[in-house]
């Protein structure tokens, strides 16, 4: 979905616009599934990238601008455990009991005017 909203900086606001949000490319290339016993799954992911492309535009009381802007976040980690418990019924239900992120570097593009 689009994003939009203003924010209050300094003598005005500034409204701003986020569209065509795009996810371009996600890469795991470091990734792993074990079992922990009595407990449920342990998911981790290391040096995970993602790069979304979107347009955007500001505007303000003084000027208004538009273009578009690459943002990358690269060298993320992700720790999750998920319990797997039986249910009343016998049948196995999962929750995610945990969950750790380590944010890597983000790198974000702005090009004026598309």
């Amino acid at each position: 979905p689009d994003l939009s909203g203003y924010e209050k900086f300094g003598l005005g606001n500034v409204k701003y616009n986020i569209s065509r949000i795009h996810v371009t490319a996600v890469e795991f290339p470091s990734a792993s599934i074990s079992l922990i016993p009595g407990t449920g799954i342990k998911l981790v992911i290391g040096n995970a990238s993602l790069t979304i492309d979107m347009n955007w535009n500001i505007r303000t009381w003084m000027f208004k601008d538009t273009g578009r802007s690459t943002v990358s976040i690269s060298k993320v980690s992700v720790t999750a455990i998920f319990s797997t418990p039986l249910d009343n019924t016998g049948h196995t239900s999962m929750s995610l009991t945990s969950c750790r992120t380590t944010p890597g570097d983000i790198d974000i593009k702005l090009n004026g005017k598309r």
